[in-house]
């Protein structure tokens, strides 16, 4: 073979090697325990939550993949995180608004819930620091019937000052109860916002209704209301749950005939129904 010819597929060789490690860099595949973030609206602020998700794939999770009585990082790569914006209790433990790194000690019955300051570390669990934990709770582990593939974490049965959050693998279930104060602020801001001259009557008056607050105050605010939009079933709707709620059932059926009699002018059949709910539960 001569000199250039050898040079030749040398250099053809070196060109399909970059190539191939080129492309091998660029390559795509499907994450093994895939990310995901999850937000919702809470109090007057929100949760947010970004994990990986590890999968069953047939084997024995709780443990022995994830044994009993030792720091878990709840997931699969980096740590998780979870993020308030608000200040909330976590559990029974009062908690600054920010972002925390998410830990757990599994056990049979009862899991260890723990939020931590350092966000870097992962899975190096031999090297967690309990001094840097921000709160640390007990609480029970659920049996599901039905099994959870995919490591979730869920955000359930969320009211204006409370949520679960639920972190579901296997056939496991584990609730934490996490709570806001928002009542003082949600005042403060009412007797702000009717002091100004577009005052929301409608939602004072909502929010009164929901919290059983003095429905007296309800009832003025949103007669305001209905003077502000006389063609506003939805405030007419509200205006005969909040007479119904005060015991004026005859008041409430009036102003409920006038939401369906709004409602079907405007097309709009979920309040046609609505209304006619009202009226059966008056009677």
């Amino acid at each position: 073979m001569n000199k250039f010819k050898f040079l030749t597929l040398a250099s053809a060789a070196i060109l399909s090697l970059s190539t191939f490690s080129a492309q091998a860099q660029t390559l795509k595949v499907p994450a093994p325990s895939p990310s995901q973030t999850i937000k919702q609206s809470f109090g007057l602020g929100d949760i947010s939550v970004d994990y990986s998700r590890p999968a069953v794939k047939g084997r024995v999770v709780f443990g022995d993949l994830v044994p009993y009585g030792k720091v878990w990082r709840t997931g699969a790569n980096a740590a998780t995180k979870l993020t308030f914006s608000d200040d909330v209790t976590f559990g029974d433990v009062p908690v600054k608004a920010g972002t925390y790194a998410l830990y757990t000690i599994p056990g049979k019955s009862t899991w260890t819930v723990m939020l931590y300051s350092d966000l870097t570390l992962g899975g190096n669990v031999a090297d967690y620091n309990k001094e840097k934990e921000v709160a640390r709770i007990v609480v029970a582990a659920k049996a599901t019937e039905a099994k959870t593939e995919s490591f979730t974490i869920n955000i359930a049965k969320v009211k204006p000052t409370s949520a679960t959050l639920e972190l579901l693998w296997d056939y496991v279930r584990v609730p934490i109860k996490i709570t806001t104060e928002i009542d003082s602020k949600v005042m403060k801001n009412i007797d702000a916002s009717l002091a100004n001259d577009t005052r929301p009557y409608f939602q004072a008056a909502s929010y009164y209704y929901d919290n059983d607050k003095d429905l007296s105050k309800a009832k003025m605010w949103v007669d305001k209301a209905v003077d502000q939009n006389p063609k506003a079933f939805w405030v007419r709707l509200l205006k005969a749950k909040i007479e119904l709620k005060m015991g004026d059932k005859k008041a409430a059926v009036a102003s409920a005939n006038e939401v369906i009699t709004l409602a079907t002018e405007a097309k709009n059949n979920d309040y046609v129904k609505m209304a006619k709910e009202l009226i059966a539960k008056a009677k």
